[in-house]
């Protein structure tokens, strides 16, 4: 193992990578790091927008781990000007994610390569975005499924280029009306998203908690696939069984 032996993570699916695969490096995280169920002494330090610059600091973190997306730019440098280091990691597809995940756990911390990762490589082995097979059975229409992804409502968000969640979606079948939006989070008015033409909707439990109540209201007619937005957004141990688990979803809505 490397030097490193304090870590914050601002990342709710690194906060689960670092923690599986070593137990009690973590000395930080944030309010929304909710897996594993224990993180033993972790420090919370606010959110992944606002942490607390300072709290942090205070830790004496040999590292902070951060992502170019879900963190903001000024408090990464905040942090590096109190003299603290940051790894910044990006992810807009499987393969970059799996290749984050190497370049934290084993590049950054000196880890032995988890077995989770490569439990993960392997369930999506094979599995290419839309226009492969399908990696569930039972629905046969010709090419992908089309689907529009809201993330928020009030105003209405959804899923637009370039995401994880839009690459993991399109190996699964589904392909995502707004993937070639300029925007990558776009704000779309509800009667656009409901006259798209769609074969359904996904709805992930976060960021915005849609739920059988609350959502698939909104689009009458239009089948509601409910996923666990873990398993769709987070990189991380979730990968391994996010297949099975999307597929789960996406097959109950049809």
């Amino acid at each position: 193992m490397s030097g490193v032996r304090r870590v914050v993570s601002l990342v709710p699916s690194l906060t689960e990578a670092v923690a599986v695969s070593a137990p009690g490096l973590l000395v930080g995280v944030t309010d929304w790091c909710t897996h594993p169920g224990d993180l033993g002494d972790a420090v919370r330090i606010g959110g992944t927008k606002n942490p607390d610059v300072r709290r942090i600091a205070e830790l004496r973190p040999d590292l902070v781990i951060a992502n170019e997306e879900e963190n903001r730019a000024p408090d990464l440098a905040a942090l590096r000007a109190a003299g603290v280091e940051v790894l910044v990691t990006e992810v807009r597809d499987l393969p970059q994610a799996l290749r984050e995940l190497d370049r934290v756990l084993v590049g950054a911390l000196g880890l032995r390569r988890p077995g989770w990762l490569a439990d993960a490589e392997r369930a999506w082995a094979g599995v290419e975005p839309a226009g492969a097979e399908r990696a569930w059975a039972g629905v046969e229409p010709a090419g992908a499924l089309t689907a529009f992804v809201p993330i928020w409502r009030r105003p209405w968000m959804v899923l637009g280029r370039d995401t994880f969640a839009g690459d993991l979606l399109a190996r699964l079948g589904v392909r995502n009306v707004y993937a070639g939006h300029p925007e990558r989070y776009p704000r779309v008015p509800v009667e656009e998203l409901a006259a798209a033409g769609c074969d359904l909707v996904v709805l992930p439990d976060e960021p915005y908690r849609f739920t059988a109540e609350d959502g698939p209201e909104a689009f009458p007619g239009l089948p509601a696939a409910l996923v666990s937005g873990r398993h769709l957004t987070w990189y991380g141990p979730s990968l391994a069984e996010a297949p099975g688990v999307l597929s789960q979803a996406l097959r109950a809505a049809l």
